[in-house]
């Protein structure tokens, strides 16, 4: 007598458990969305992105690097990382989408948590500044004319050229890259606004390098020193 198996019968499928295993750690997916420009970063700059160190960055990249998701350029003394395919970025997407779809659901049923004070405050989202700063940032900004809002559409204006430029921002370069030089980047926990892009890339660069904010071992959470506090919220204000 024969006994059948259901693994005689199973058909073949792609095998998604380890893509969704490398894509289920935060801090792997946070490297992979930083990369959804289609552009090369360097592995000390998506460590600063991640909230990781350089070493734990490091094995994060090998395993997605490892995975196919990602591939690894070498210039000089620093390793660049982009997305494997444009499939992986496609795959990405898709996945937030439904993960927003989700929520949006689970929002019609639950009410909506409040996120802890520093989360609220200033956090990493995406490759830029993301909570009440940034919020209170873009406000400021649109305010003094450095930038200028048509319905969804965001444009530098020629004094914020020369305004970013004294802050060792130049948009013209950033207008070069692979990307929007800026955009809003409305997220759904988020009740105003903020600075995405290119500029908005930049701004968080800046006030990391200058000791404004600093990474946490908490997710995306960043802690605002004094100064920084101080010098954030002169840009931009009013005289």
């Amino acid at each position: 007598m024969n006994v059948s198996t259901g693994s005689e019968h199973m058909e073949y499928g792609p095998c998604i458990s380890q893509i969704a295993t490398l894509l289920a750690d935060p801090k792997r997916s946070a490297m992979i969305w930083a990369l959804m420009d289609g552009t090369a970063r360097p592995a000390d700059e998506l460590a600063i992105l991640a909230g990781l160190s350089t070493s734990s960055a490091g094995a994060h990249l090998a395993r997605l690097t490892s995975g196919g998701l990602l591939k690894q350029e070498v210039r000089g003394r620093k390793r660049f990382f982009r997305l494997a395919a444009p499939e992986v970025g496609a795959a990405v997407e898709a996945l937030a989408c439904a993960s927003l779809a989700s929520a949006e659901q689970i929002n019609r049923r639950f009410a909506q948590p409040t996120p802890p004070l520093p989360l609220r405050r200033a956090r990493i989202c995406s490759d830029h500044l993301g909570g009440e700063m940034a919020a209170e940032l873009y406000q400021r900004l649109l305010e003094a004319g450095w930038i200028e809002q048509q319905e969804k559409r965001v444009e530098v204006t020629s004094k914020g050229v020369a305004r970013f430029a004294e802050r060792g921002i130049y948009i013209p370069a950033l207008a070069q890259r692979k990307r929007e030089t800026v955009c809003v980047c409305p997220k759904w926990n988020d009740r105003n606004p903020h600075l995405g892009g290119a500029l908005g890339a930049g701004l968080l660069q800046l006030f990391i390098q200058m000791g404004w904010l600093r990474t946490t071992e908490e997710s995306s959470t960043l802690q605002v020193s004094s100064s920084g506090q101080r010098e954030i919220s002169k840009i931009a204000a009013a005289a």
